[in-house]
């Protein structure tokens, strides 16, 4: 199963001292909007999202149909079929995708340890 492009998602209580900190490790902004609470830092392949007042807790981040620099691949696992490869196994969904639709779409599945991973398809 290939989930795409991989970043960390941070839940942050102060956004611009959460980008003056990640900043002072050779982090760039490189997307978002802080007017609407987050922004994405990149530092080489290393991608990191900041989001105030938008997710309860950090989780790991998939964008499938990007590679790491946010280009769109020419082929890729659509979200739709990933869910239904992780229902297969056996996975409760926190939040699903309606398999009926088509472009972009979302699901949140968490680990055994209460961990939410995001797989956030944009196309």
């Amino acid at each position: 199963m290939n989930l795409g492009a991989f970043s960390v998602s941070l839940a942050v209580k102060d956004l611009q001292k959460s980008i003056a900190f990640y900043q002072h490790l050779g982090f760039e902004q490189a997307g978002g909007d802080c007017g609407q609470g987050w922004t994405i830092l990149k530092n080489g392949d290393h991608i990191i999202g900041l989001f105030q007042g938008m997710f309860d807790k950090n989780m790991l981040t998939f964008n499938p149909g990007w590679d790491q620099n946010a280009a769109e691949l020419e082929s890729f696992e659509d979200v739709r079929a990933i869910q239904t490869k992780l229902k297969a196994a056996g996975l409760s969904l926190v939040q699903e995708v309606d398999e009926s639709g088509s472009g972009a779409g979302s699901l949140v599945v968490e680990d055994p340890d209460g961990n939410p991973i995001l797989i956030d398809q944009h196309r």
